[in-house]
């Protein structure tokens, strides 16, 4: 992957709602901003029962978006990755279908995961319990097969089915995908939810050493294939910082509930602590298509004695100051009170979640480019954009509060916007100094500060340019909307230079 921003997107979402005019909006109003993208997903259909994470064909371009045509057209200007769905497929597919129909006689019976599979001599309730899922309830789902009826293993809705990836016929679907892939200029892909994707009897069924060996065994056939392997998993750090040894990349999930918790109480301590024990192989996000991770940085959910990078009523207070600042919308769009029950993770936009202060927003984005990874920035964080509650209200389906529709006319109204116009200022200073390719330093500054709430300088130097953030987030508290916890110093060619403030004095 290039060291450079990138940018996490639907094509139908952000742009006039297809392939083209999604490439149109990137070459043109993002021109040096964004030099990657991933694009979320676009098979057939895009728009089921989970935006696209719920395959009927991973294989094909939905027709409505355009075609893998459209896809090699934006390879020519920006790195691609595209996502890997290995844990499920619809329950519409061809393949379930017919197994739904023709039961064990199908070829594909053996490709969908039954409650059976795992436990063929029955389950006891202890077993059951241990099972660890994204929802609330038991992981099955009734299908009739043939002339009898199957509880099929569907661990995040009715009509996500599991995969066996043990099968022969698991595995050939696997690889059909990659081979797809690996033909149409895609350079990266994201593999998403294999942290459940392999199941064993007398296990939680998540990250388990099985777990290991499957993701292992996907690098390996993406790698024979000239692909890069991206993990997605929401787990305790430790695990995250265990499973970045064994990958290629993985998420840094626990930067951006970190960050909101500096800029919430000033504090910077558990920050700094991650900045020197977190993995440098990492993809940097502080946004997503899903909502704001909390269980990153708090106690394991499976053993509570593995204390977290806060403590875990910090992180409820965390959680409590984000429907503060969003006035109740995220706590409309999260849990119980929205159809889909996320039970790691709070619904909103960044921006929303930190009470729409433009400074804070872009202290956490300056942050995240800074320590060392390759940055993506989700669409809407793009935009800076606020909740969407008429969309969430018309779905009822949380996430829809971080998934709003800019049409071609709307991103350009919001990039005349100043702290849109700083932000795409500081991807490209991102973008052009070698020093992010050079040598990462920090330190914190607690001389004459308290140990606790001391700034953080993070540095870089290169052959020919160089760069300094420091991260001061006690100076906002209790502070005006309009005062910057940040200062920025870099060279390059021209200079010296300095900004404390990318809105007032903006990076030329």
């Amino acid at each position: 992957m290039h060291n450079q921003v990138q940018l996490i997107a639907y094509a139908n979402r952000f742009g006039d709602g297809d392939l083209a005019s999604f490439t149109n909006v990137l070459r043109t109003r993002f021109d040096g901003v964004y030099t990657g993208v991933h694009i979320l997903p676009f098979f057939t259909p895009f728009d089921g029962a989970d935006a696209g994470f719920d395959p009927v064909d991973h294989t094909t371009v939905d027709p409505r978006l355009g075609s893998w045509d459209d896809i090699g057209e934006l390879s020519r200007t920006h790195e691609i990755m595209v996502d890997t769905i290995v844990n499920h497929m619809s329950w519409q597919s061809r393949q379930f279908q017919d197994v739904m129909a023709n039961g064990e006689s199908s070829p594909y019976h053996g490709m969908f995961l039954t409650m059976a599979s795992i436990f063929p001599e029955g389950a006891t309730e202890e077993e059951l319990a241990g099972i660890y899922r994204p929802r609330p309830g038991l992981p099955f789902t009734h299908y009739r097969w043939g002339d009898k009826t199957r509880l099929v293993w569907t661990t995040f809705t009715p009509q996500q089915v599991d995969i066996d990836t043990d099968s022969d016929e698991g595995w050939q679907y696997l690889t059909s995908i990659l081979d797809t892939l690996s033909r149409s200029h895609v350079k990266d892909i994201r593999l998403d939810a294999v942290g459940y994707g392999a199941k064993e009897r007398h296990s939680s069924c998540f990250m388990t050493p099985k777990t290991f060996r499957l993701i292992e065994r996907i690098r390996q056939a993406a790698q024979d294939r000239g692909l890069e392997t991206l993990i997605e998993v929401h787990s305790h750090y430790k695990k995250q910082i265990n499973i970045a040894s064994k990958v290629d990349r993985v998420y840094d999930f626990a930067l951006p509930p970190l960050l909101l918790h500096s800029l919430f109480t000033g504090h910077t301590a558990s920050l700094a602590h991650w900045v020197d024990a977190r993995p440098n192989n990492a993809v940097t996000v502080l946004d997503t298509h899903d909502g704001i991770g909390v269980i990153d940085i708090g106690s394991d959910q499976l053993d509570r004695s593995l204390t977290g990078l806060i403590p875990d009523e910090e992180v409820d207070s965390l959680v409590k100051t984000i429907h503060a600042n969003t006035h109740g919308e995220s706590e409309a769009a999260t849990g119980a009170a929205a159809s889909n029950l996320d039970l790691y993770q709070v619904n909103s936009t960044y921006y929303s979640a930190l009470g729409r202060n433009d400074q804070h927003y872009l202290a956490a984005r300056a942050v995240q480019f800074f320590v060392p990874g390759i940055p993506q920035v989700y669409y809407v964080g793009a935009m800076v954009g606020a909740n969407d509650m008429e969309l969430l209200h018309r779905t009822n389906n949380g996430r829809d509060i971080n998934r709003h529709y800019y049409s071609t006319a709307e991103i350009d109204e919001n990039l005349q916007r100043p702290v849109v116009q700083a932000l795409n200022a500081l991807c490209r200073l991102r973008n052009t100094l070698d020093a992010f390719d050079g040598t990462f330093s920090y330190r914190v500054d607690d001389a004459g500060h308290d140990a606790q709430s001391a700034p953080i300088e993070l540095s870089w130097k290169g052959e020919h340019t160089s760069a300094t953030l420091v991260f001061d987030p006690a100076r906002g508290l209790g502070a005006d909307d309009t005062d910057s916890v940040i200062s920025l110093r870099w060279s390059d060619a021209d200079g010296e230079h300095r900004t404390d403030d990318l809105i007032a004095d903006p990076i030329k």
